[in-house]
């Protein structure tokens, strides 16, 4: 088995940092729904402005472009941080026309 980029949101605006909830990563459902992410699935965020490198777990949010960083995680990034999400997928082999699925957002967080 080989681990494989299943699905990324590319330079997605962090728009709160919550250290009171238990942990996780809030991203809107329209967004997860475009990549293919569900909810409490693992992920890998990498923070653009500072490097910082981390996984956590996916909730889902019913409001529109929310990236929003719980518990633990929210120390290591600032609202306004632009941040790389990805989820991976363990496969046998790789097909030959194997494209993950991607998006790539603006400053509000739509696709652009």
């Amino acid at each position: 088995m080989i681990e494989i980029l299943q699905a990324k949101i590319h330079r997605a605006v962090v728009t709160d940092a919550n250290i009171n909830y238990e942990g996780s990563i809030t991203i809107s459902a329209d967004l997860m729904r475009l990549v293919g992410l569900c909810e409490y699935q693992k992920v890998l965020v990498v923070d653009i402005n500072n490097g910082q490198r981390f996984e956590t777990y996916v909730i889902e949010s019913a409001d529109r472009n929310v990236i929003c960083l719980n518990g633990a995680a929210a120390r290591l990034v600032t609202v306004g941080d632009r941040v790389i999400i990805m989820a991976f997928n363990l496969v046998d082999s790789v097909p030959g026309n194997y494209k993950p699925k991607i998006i790539m957002l603006d400053e509000n967080n739509e696709v652009v």
